[in-house]
């Protein structure tokens, strides 16, 4: 008999666990877009990234006797390596006491979500921090505002509609398909909803509300607009994870056997995570303590399918 690993010698409770994979905190909305999740088998392995090659023309016809033309997709470039995450929640038993005093409340179960929103939150900060690099982008996939180019200046060289415009023509001259997602800082948004050239565009009147996200979606054609609005505390004050910063990108979930597309990012995830581990009793703090484990590892698959717009506002 081999011998177990430690992640298979670790009891799982698989109520909370149940809990814990069905939970998609809403602190990591712009990772799920951005960084879909995709399961992998193994902790480590090769990024399969996207390639020209179905965008070829190739020549299929066959003379009889002769080879058949052979192509190939999708090409591995760096190695990933899944990094372990792992956080406990402390759950007092005078907590859980109340709780069970009161039909319908179960304090282990929201201290394992807690704990799901502050892994979460790291990862939203982790995807951001790749997302909002300059340096991880080419010459043609970004574009740092500065000034009246900003969008949150009313001035005439400020115009986010054309801004936005030539960034999507830029990533689809590379691609071969236009952004389909555009993320916004929260400050971003605000400055979009209210620009005079965008409510141009969507009406004539002269008292107008600021644009919904629904009408600038439609606007820019796209199919999804996000809000970045998560927030961490710096220890003094709140800032937010994605910063003055607005990121367009071609992205669609994919499984491993798409990950050839040209989708901007993935989040790699190992099966089976995240695991709730069994509770176990910590009598000096008399509580119950319940581990969350998750292996994952977010990735830049094709910075060509992505454009960056560094500092859009002040």
């Amino acid at each position: 008999m081999s011998q177990m690993n430690p992640s298979q010698a670790r009891a799982v409770d698989p109520i909370l666990t149940a809990v814990a994979r069905g939970f998609r905190p809403q602190v990591a909305a712009v990772a799920n877009v951005l960084f879909p999740i995709v399961n992998v088998s193994a902790r480590a392995g090769k990024i399969i990234s996207f390639g020209p090659d179905d965008f070829k023309l190739i020549g299929t016809v066959r003379a009889p006797g002769s080879n058949t033309r052979r192509v190939q997709f999708g090409y591995a470039t760096d190695d990933y390596a899944l990094v372990d995450h792992r956080l406990e929640a402390v759950v007092p038993a005078e907590i859980q006491e109340e709780g069970l005093a009161v039909p319908g409340i179960d304090n282990i179960a929201i201290h394992v979500r807690k704990v799901q929103n502050l892994m979460a939150l790291e990862r939203e900060n982790q995807c951001a921090t790749l997302a909002r690099a300059a340096g991880n982008y080419g010459s043609n996939n970004k574009l740092t505002l500065t000034g009246n180019d900003r969008w949150d200046v009313a001035h005439a060289d400020s115009d986010p509609f054309a801004d936005i415009l030539a960034a999507k023509e830029s990533v689809r001259s590379q691609i071969g398909l236009r952004p389909n997602v555009l993320t916004l800082g929260p400050k971003v948004l605000t400055a979009l909803r209210s620009h005079t050239k965008v409510l141009d565009r969507l009406s004539t009147a002269t008292d107008r509300p600021p644009a919904t996200l629904a009408q600038l979606a439609a606007l820019f054609e796209l199919d999804q607009i996000v809000e970045g609005g998560a927030v961490y505390h710096t220890g003094s004050a709140f800032a937010d994870v994605w910063g003055t910063d607005a990121i367009l990108a071609y992205t669609a979930p994919a499984s491993l056997a798409d990950m050839g597309s040209p989708s901007y990012g993935y989040t790699y995830q190992l099966e089976g995570r995240p695991v709730v581990e069994q509770g176990y009793e910590e009598r000096n703090l008399n509580s119950m303590v319940y581990p969350v484990a998750d292996a994952r590892k977010p990735v830049l698959a094709g910075a060509s399918a992505g454009f960056l717009f560094k500092t859009a506002v002040s």
